[in-house]
């Protein structure tokens, strides 16, 4: 069984929605997570990534504030799962709540390993 991460790409939720819809989309997550859990497929329910407090450090050192660069989206959390294929996880990843947000996207990447196999 291969590994794959969910990167979960979208805006500041808490810049467009009420602390209440936070709430909702939080408990969505929570059981979106424990329905992967439940299939024995959940290997770390990762982390949200804070937007304060971020920088991008460039090439020869460059650094600028934030994560979002020009653009409006950034990475806001990941989760780490366990699958069959590549097929499998995007299922997974279909069903996540960050893809209510018009826009937003959850990117499935397999893990590689240091030992060179995947």
């Amino acid at each position: 069984m291969k590994e794959f991460v969910l990167i979960f790409r979208h805006e500041d939720g808490s810049k467009i929605a009420s602390p209440e819809q936070m709430q909702i989309w939080m408990k969505q997550t929570m059981d979106w997570l424990g329905g992967i859990a439940a299939q024995n497929k959940l290997v770390n329910q990762g982390n949200g990534l804070s937007f304060e407090d971020s920088r991008v450090v460039g090439h020869q050192g460059v650094v600028t504030n934030g994560p979002f660069g020009d653009i409006k989206e950034t990475i806001g959390g990941y989760v780490i799962v366990k699958a069959d294929s590549v097929d499998e996880a995007v299922e997974f990843a279909k069903n996540c709540p960050v893809l209510q947000g018009e826009g937003n996207t959850v990117e499935v990447r397999k893990i590689a390993r240091a030992d060179g196999f995947h």
